[in-house]
């Protein structure tokens, strides 16, 4: 990948194989690692979306994605290799930017 994948874009990524509960197949993802670490990492962290939804949970925030209602899977947050993202697919706005800031820090953070 001649540039790398920057924070808050969409992409589809194949996230096959699973094990478990884990979120699986080839889907969008949002990367929310630093654009340092994207920069210079052969991974990235990322959230899978899913157009399964879950208005009620908490680890979860509803955005448009390539004009589809879906959910940020928060709870299914994982690094990948930057290998398994295909092409980018979208951007979230800067104030779904914030809640999904937010809401990482209040499930993983202090």
């Amino acid at each position: 990948m001649a540039d790398f994948p920057r924070r808050y874009s969409i992409y589809f990524a194949d996230l096959n194989p699973t094990v478990g509960a884990e979120i699986q197949k080839v889907r969008p993802v949002v990367v929310v690692s630093q654009n340092e670490m994207n920069q210079f990492l052969g991974t990235v962290v990322v959230c899978p979306l899913t157009t399964s939804l879950h208005p009620g949970w908490r680890s979860r925030i509803q955005v448009q994605c390539a004009g589809k209602q879906a959910e940020v899977a928060v709870d299914q947050i994982r690094t990948v290799s930057k290998q398994r993202l295909r092409n980018r697919i979208d951007r979230l706005a800067p104030a779904v930017a914030a809640r999904l800031r937010r809401l990482i820090t209040e499930m993983y953070g202090e």
